[in-house]
């Protein structure tokens, strides 16, 4: 059953497919101008469905992207989207060094900014590469001002997670705040419920149960996220790529328009910085 008195956060992290952070050693970063672009098609196609169900979300958009589209930002924005940073050219944090990391944060800030005559509140890291190791992130997002990060994933993964930090949104300092990607604890362990690759190798009815957790359970928002090129059948399929990857990029991708429909009607849904800096969410941590 659908919970009328909650609004969850739909967010789309805007990449193109070929710099998906498991192709990088497939496809050369000096390789990318060269690739067929289809992020705006497919950004204009989400913008179309959003309008539909007439539900607004948090653009998590690369500066790479917003330099060679910039008309797509602006329509991002004019449709009364948050339009929130993925750094600039998708590399992820704990790969940078302080140094590095804040000019990455800053540029894509300012270029975003600069196209869209907003203010960007958030940002998200690319591959959720915020962890223990790499806390300082956040003093240099503050520097930058930037008011919250939704860069934690509490999960066990291969590639990212930090299993151990809270569930729930948590105040680093001042009035900024990480905002961790939504599980469900089950049987002493974070089961992820968020979107991403796992909404499509999940069956639709199990997501949407695990949402409910939250937002019936426990009484709290959710958040879940996909990026553009998860609606894209007609994708360049990447050539010689290891069988764990292709099965994790294109796994049931045929459904996923299908899913993102039934996910629209199901739950209400709005943008990152309206469902979490709102005065009436008080679901917050400290650390």
């Amino acid at each position: 059953m659908k919970n009328n008195t909650i609004f969850n956060a739909l967010t789309i992290d805007v990449e193109d497919y070929f710099q998906v952070s498991a192709f990088a050693p497939y496809i050369a970063r000096s390789s990318w101008n060269d690739c067929e672009c289809r992020v705006e098609r497919n950004v204009n196609k989400i913008l179309e469905i959003l309008s539909h169900h007439d539900v607004k979300a948090t653009f998590f958009t690369l500066g790479w992207i917003a330099e060679r589209y910039p008309q797509l930002v602006k329509d991002i924005v004019s449709e009364g989207h948050e339009l929130a940073s993925h750094g600039y050219g998708h590399e992820r944090a704990s790969d940078l060094s302080e140094k590095d990391f804040f000019i990455d944060i800053d540029s894509s800030k300012k270029i975003l900014e600069d196209i869209s005559g907003v203010q960007i509140k958030g940002y998200r890291a690319p591959s959720f590469s915020i962890g223990a190791s790499n806390f300082w992130v956040f003093e240099c997002l503050e520097r930058a001002g930037y008011r919250y990060s939704s860069s934690i994933y509490p999960i066990k993964h291969d590639h990212y997670g930090m299993p151990n930090f809270s569930r729930y949104p948590v105040k680093i300092s001042g009035n900024f705040l990480e905002i961790p990607i939504t599980t469900v604890k089950l049987f002493n362990e974070n089961l992820p419920s968020s979107g991403g690759g796992y909404f499509r190798l999940f069956p639709y009815f199990l997501s949407k149960w695990l949402l409910n957790q939250i937002n019936n359970k426990e009484n709290k928002p959710a958040i879940f996220y996909f990026h553009p090129w998860e609606i894209d059948v007609q994708q360049p399929r990447v050539i010689g790529i290891n069988q764990k990857t292709k099965f994790r990029h294109y796994i049931n991708i045929n459904k996923m328009e299908n899913r993102l429909h039934k996910l629209l009607n199901d739950f209400h849904w709005d943008r990152m910085d309206y469902v979490f800096l709102n005065k009436e969410y008080n679901g917050v941590d400290s650390v």
